[in-house]
């Protein structure tokens, strides 16, 4: 079994009600797919066989999801089994391993994949005057300089995209103190 300790970290960090669905998940995963691997992709736990997506999980403030990929789109939520309050709110445990092991069979038979090469996006140059907002609040800078390119590049498109000066003023004093808290320019959604 090929455990990701970033999946232990994901269920270290859910809810109180989040974690023993989430261990109950991956344990059920784990007996049924044997081979499969963690990995953290979109931002929640995926169990893969053959480097492909099988399943994945995930905790909110309020529900844990599950999705089994290819298996179609069921509930009111994310996942074929909708909103997941407790364990008591998931399928039986023998009627999930038959699902996932349908899933692993059409990875398995779907051959390999074709990775296509994305192009890099055009480089979006420093605004002067965001610069100059960055340079004011060295936290603020400290904290963008430490971000990826793509982090980067939400704020930069988020600037440069407004219409009128007012609002992408309205943008860069927001960006910085958002930045001074360290926070991503899509802050808001990463755990709701």
């Amino acid at each position: 079994m090929g455990r990701d300790p970033r999946v232990d970290e994901y269920i270290a960090k859910a809810a109180d009600f989040a974690r023993p669905i989430l261990e109950h998940l991956r344990e059920v995963a784990h007996r049924a797919l044997p081979r499969a691997e963690e990995a953290i992709k979109w931002g929640m736990p995926h169990f893969l066989v053959n480097g492909k997506n099988v399943a994945g999980m995930a905790a909110f403030k309020a529900h844990c999801t599950f999705v089994i990929h290819g298996d179609g789109r069921q509930g009111d939520a994310m996942g074929q089994f909708g909103r997941i309050g407790s364990i008591t709110d998931l399928s039986d445990e023998t009627e999930l391993a038959k699902k996932l092991q349908a899933a692993r069979e059409r990875v398995e038979s779907s051959g390999t994949a074709v990775r296509t090469v994305r192009k890099p996006k055009a480089e979006i140059p420093m605004q002067e005057d965001f610069l100059a907002a960055l340079d004011a609040l060295p936290a603020a800078k400290a904290s963008y300089e430490a971000f990826t390119p793509a982090q980067r590049r939400d704020y930069l498109e988020w600037i440069t995209e407004a219409k009128t000066e007012g609002t992408r003023a309205r943008r860069i004093a927001q960006a910085v103190e958002w930045l001074a808290e360290g926070k991503k320019r899509n802050w808001k959604y990463e755990n709701c």
